[in-house]
């Protein structure tokens, strides 16, 4: 879907391309965009519920990302209850719990990303000619 829009970009010189869904984690759960990854964000401030509430999102996703991880005691946030959420309707999801003001996971966020960049890579590598 994304890929028609991209014109005369030159997607080869890019390392990530990230499509932001600045709408609710229902819609864009039912769209293709072409993602090699999909990652669902859940923000401290929203709720330790919203895997259960939005199941479809979480489910379609392949990383969790909770965010603003440095404000779960102020937002009474439930660690153990988001983790358990995230693992009742996506069994085995990778969770990455970062703080960008703090940088707190920052590290492990990028390997992933860097990892899974790899990977991709690897799979769309032709074999050169015998």
């Amino acid at each position: 879907m994304i890929g028609e829009f991209l014109g005369e970009w030159e997607l080869s010189t890019l390392d990530f391309l990230f499509i932001e869904n600045v709408g609710n984690l229902v819609c864009p759960a039912s769209y293709d965009l072409g993602e090699a990854m999909r990652v669902a964000l859940l923000s401290v401030t929203e709720g330790e519920d919203k895997p259960l509430k939005y199941p479809t999102m979480f489910n379609s996703a392949d990383v969790a990302v909770i965010t603003k991880i440095d404000l779960a005691e102020a937002c009474e946030f439930d660690r153990a209850a988001a983790h358990a959420a995230i693992e009742e309707v996506r069994p085995g999801m990778t969770i990455v719990e970062v703080s960008a003001k703090r940088g707190t996971g920052m590290d492990d966020w990028m390997t992933l990303l860097h990892a899974r960049r790899a990977a991709w890579r690897r799979l769309r590598e032709v074999p050169a000619p015998a």
